[in-house]
């Protein structure tokens, strides 16, 4: 090689490395500002929801006014003076002309008054169920009877919380999509920082709109391993909100009058085109609780993982039902070490640490709990 060409070498990998170096220091500099951008938005989020924690203990204060909506009385029957309940003498017919409202019981406001404090005081990794009690109990408040002030007060600490975590959630979104381009990843432009979550509370309708009622949804998970210890995992995505994918385990909703073990291996079938027998699943190993909001309604959720192996690694999603189909982007299998390393969400958000036990077949019998 002539030194005329190892010098037009030298020269090309000094400017390639100019470039990557400006690249990656432009990059870096993005990285800190959606990281300084997240960390601004849950101080504002975690503010709103000490705003709102404060003003529902205020109306837990309240004592004696009615908060918590009473089942409806019906007028009092004809041959019945107005006042008068067949069930009750002494209680007054709310439908009288000069009725009292309703009152909420001391032990009412004890309890939106500890939910409060508990959603206070939760650290971060429990913080959304806590919330999320929360707010459930909230949406449940008759605010036509509290004082008109407070009604509005805790009618804006909600909308505030609305916002702040829509504000949030963009920005953990932003910072996501730029930490997991590879580029990024092979240069480790993120440093040590932690990606951050997404934070995921059901939002209160509107005042306009009746309150969304939240649906009992028991399901059944299967931690499906293959041959190599990898897991099945499922990209999905909210309608509501297509623009946040996250991953989870195969499986769904029981139905009525199913077993977990049946729907397990209905799931398995429809998702995947894979036949497993009862005696193919180990467990319930985990519990996982979550109230959480999708496709426009709320669901308190109660998933049971269940653990089966697999020699096949083709999936058939030929099964898939309308929804599913709708809103399941893709599927991949998934080493530990992939999922500890992730910048994705992936739900359960413990699932990289539980998992190697259930790899290794380490289990009591006992069912955990998950988050």
């Amino acid at each position: 090689m002539s030194l005329t060409t190892l010098l037009v070498v030298v020269l090309i990998l000094l400017t390639l490395l100019l470039l990557v170096g400006g690249w990656s220091v432009l990059i870096a500099n993005r990285l800190n500002r959606l990281h300084v951008r997240t960390d601004a938005g849950w101080a504002a989020l975690e503010s709103a929801l000490a705003r709102r924690a404060v003003v529902t203990r205020a109306v837990a204060a309240v004592g004696p006014v009615a908060a918590v909506a009473e089942p409806p009385r019906g007028p009092a029957p004809a041959d019945r003076p107005p006042g008068a309940s067949g069930a009750d003498p002494g209680q007054r017919d709310v439908s009288a002309p000069g009725a009292e409202p309703p009152r909420v019981s001391p032990l009412d406001a004890e309890r939106l008054r500890a939910a409060a404090l508990d959603a206070e005081l939760t650290p971060r990794p429990g913080r959304e169920h806590s919330e999320n009690l929360l707010g459930r109990m909230l949406g449940e408040l008759d605010r036509s009877r509290l004082p008109v002030p407070l009604a509005a007060e805790l009618t804006e600490a909600e909308e505030r919380v609305m916002l702040a975590r829509r504000v949030y959630n963009d920005a953990v979104r932003d910072t996501l999509a730029l930490r997991s381009r590879r580029p990024v990843r092979w240069l480790r432009l993120a440093g040590g920082a932690p990606p951050p979550t997404y934070f995921e509370i059901v939002e209160r309708a509107g005042e306009p709109e009746p309150a969304t009622p939240v649906i009992y949804r028991p399901s059944a998970r299967v931690l499906l391993l293959d041959a190599a210890d990898r897991l099945l995992l499922f990209e999905s995505l909210d309608p509501g909100r297509p623009q946040e994918t996250f991953w989870c385990t195969a499986g769904g909703g029981v139905e009525s009058g199913e077993e977990l073990r049946a729907a397990a291996i209905r799931e398995v079938a429809e998702e995947t085109g894979l036949a497993l027998a009862e005696s193919d699943l180990v467990g319930p190993v985990w519990l996982r609780r979550a109230v959480f909001g999708f496709d426009g309604q709320v669901f308190d959720s109660e998933e049971w993982f269940f653990v089966a192996r697999t020699d096949a690694e083709d999936v058939d999603v030929s099964g898939f039902t309308d929804l599913e189909r709708r809103t399941v982007r893709g599927h991949r299998w998934w080493t530990a070490a992939e999922l500890r390393e992730t910048e994705a969400t992936v739900y359960p958000v413990q699932l990289a640490e539980f998992l190697p036990d259930v790899i290794v077949g380490r289990w009591d019998g006992r069912v955990r709990g998950i988050r």
